[in-house]
């Protein structure tokens, strides 16, 4: 049903959650159209949701299982890059994306963070500590 020309975007997108059947999985990746076109290619979007986030309260071993298993998924995904990328600019908190954890794209974003710091003017003038980060 088209929504009202004066009703905000966001508010269509809760209308839009809240009549969602609750059987139906959230989707894997937002169907925005600011994400881009890569996410209609995303191999994730055939399985199951519940593979690339964690249940609350998950076992540590189940975790490290799930992950792999999401891993072995993005993988063989066409647009793991434009996946991964965009889980970074986010940044996306939660989940496997683009082949990494949140833990994995915490790292990520933090060596390019270092990297950006180290090209600031300035920075080589401050020695290997400040380098060292």
């Amino acid at each position: 049903m088209p929504h009202p020309p004066h009703q905000s975007l966001q508010a269509a997108a809760v209308q839009s959650l809240q009549t969602r059947p609750a059987a139906v999985p959230k989707p894997r990746v937002a169907d925005r159209e600011e994400d881009g076109p890569w996410h209609a290619e995303a191999v994730c979007r055939r399985d199951e949701a519940g593979l690339f986030f964690a249940p609350s309260k998950e076992p540590t071993a189940a975790r490290l299982a799930r992950e792999e298993a999401a891993k072995r998924v993005c993988a063989r995904c066409p647009v793991m890059v434009a996946c991964r990328e965009h889980a970074l600019l986010q940044p996306e908190p939660y989940g496997v994306w683009g082949g990494l954890t949140a833990a994995e794209r915490r790292v990520v974003l933090g060596r390019r963070r270092r990297r950006a710091a180290e090209l600031l003017p300035g920075a080589a003038a401050s020695g290997p500590v400040a380098a060292a980060g």
